[in-house]
């Protein structure tokens, strides 16, 4: 197989992005296609010491310490899996560039081209191949988070603060053919479905 894109999975929390790469990866499994997942923030040794200061319920970062520690969490990921990866086995990501995005500029107000700069600067050019934006109405994101049972740092913002990060993450999504738009809302199978057809075309099953 010679086409080994990055495929990545947007989205709030309560949203189902993380069931819907676990269902992908199972399926990469059974077709026995080579595959690297990540997560971010978190990956490697590195990224995952950075993903419990980030996440922790008793840190409380400035907004802008924040966004170095997701984009020193990425550089980690990039130096040590993406880079070793990239066009050798399909990269399965849950969240990336658009999520330092979504939050921090969208929901945070932070810079946007400083965020892209750093970016390209991390990535050195290496871009996602197709992206699954999954959305959730404001009801059911509430209900979702209600009930996990390990809650992070992240779980905590107000409705009016995800709102804000997911209209972000269309407003980015907006005439882009590399994007596809999961509604969340709808059944779990048959988002799944959609998912497995898409990645079918994508790597020309």
């Amino acid at each position: 197989m010679s086409n080994y894109p990055i495929i990545v999975f947007e989205g709030v929390e309560g949203s189902g992005k993380s069931l819907h790469i676990k269902n992908l990866e199972k399926y990469l499994k059974k077709k026995n296609i080579s595959y690297q997942k990540l997560r971010e923030p978190g990956g490697t040794k590195n990224s995952e010491k950075i993903r419990n200061l980030i996440l922790n319920k008793k840190s409380n970062f400035d907004i802008k310490s924040d966004l170095f520690l997701y984009l020193a969490a990425r550089n980690e990921n990039y130096k040590s899996i993406i880079q070793k990866n990239y066009k050798k086995k399909v990269i399965l990501i849950d969240r990336f560039t658009d999520s330092t995005l979504a939050y921090q500029h969208y929901g945070m107000g932070l810079n946007k081209q400083i965020i892209i700069l750093i970016n390209k600067f991390i990535l050195n050019k290496i871009n996602p191949s197709f992206t699954f934006l999954n959305i959730v109405n404001m009801k059911n994101l509430k209900l979702r988070l209600k009930r996990r049972l390990n809650k992070n740092r992240y779980d905590n913002f107000n409705v009016k603060f995800y709102n804000r990060v997911q209209n972000g993450y269309i407003k980015l999504s907006r005439n882009k053919k590399k994007y596809l738009i999961i509604d969340s809302n709808k059944n779990i199978n048959e988002n799944k479905n959609i998912i497995i057809n898409k990645i079918n075309s994508i790597l020309s099953l």
